[in-house]
């Protein structure tokens, strides 16, 4: 098994809101585990059955759902806040941005890595689909107008492990809904 991601096991110490984390497109598991070492309460969620299989063996929740289907491109399956934290590494669908914000309880931490323009110099992904944009996580975090989202911290560049790609990653904590006041 690979290990968990660098960004996540510098950041887990702020996992404090009450309630579960939810694993976002989980694959086979490797923070799902971690978190799970920590003795965090959680949900890991890949449209991959088999990819599960290992997780359920050591009794952490899961859910086997498709996110990119559905008439408008996305099914997100969760009420507005169902978690107090949100893991995603190594995904990309940019149409759940703003219900991935929505879900979060309020404080709670979003932990967000994938890769980013450029890593097609460093093989796969190489489809700008699949390629955050220069800045781009920064500017997810104002897509929904309903959410405050507080950046904690933030890269945008070359890293050389697990492997030597490009990336985008951040760690962010939903500080609240707007009001009517913020928009005057």
């Amino acid at each position: 098994m690979t290990s968990p991601s660098a960004w996540l096991q510098r950041f887990h110490y702020l996992f404090t809101t009450p309630g579960q984390i939810l694993d976002l497109a989980c694959g086979a598991g490797r923070n799902s585990f971690y978190l799970h070492s920590l003795g965090l309460s959680l949900l890991a969620l890949d449209k991959d059955a088999q990819s599960l299989a290992g997780l359920q063996a050591k009794g952490i929740e899961t859910k086997v759902h498709d996110l990119e289907t559905g008439e408008c491109g996305y099914d997100w399956p969760f009420a507005e806040h169902s978690f107090a934290a949100i893991v995603v590494c190594n995904y990309l669908h940019r149409p759940l941005f703003p219900h991935i914000f929505t879900s979060l309880k309020p404080d709670g931490l979003l932990i967000y890595e994938t890769f980013a323009a450029g890593n097609e110099n460093f093989g796969k992904p190489s489809n700008p689909a699949f390629l955050l944009r220069p800045g781009e996580l920064l500017a997810q975090m104002q897509s929904n107008p309903a959410v405050t989202m507080s950046i904690i911290a933030y890269e945008d560049g070359y890293v050389e492990q697990p492997k030597p790609a490009m990336v985008q990653r951040i760690c962010a904590r939903k500080t609240g809904k707007i009001s009517v006041l913020d928009k005057l």
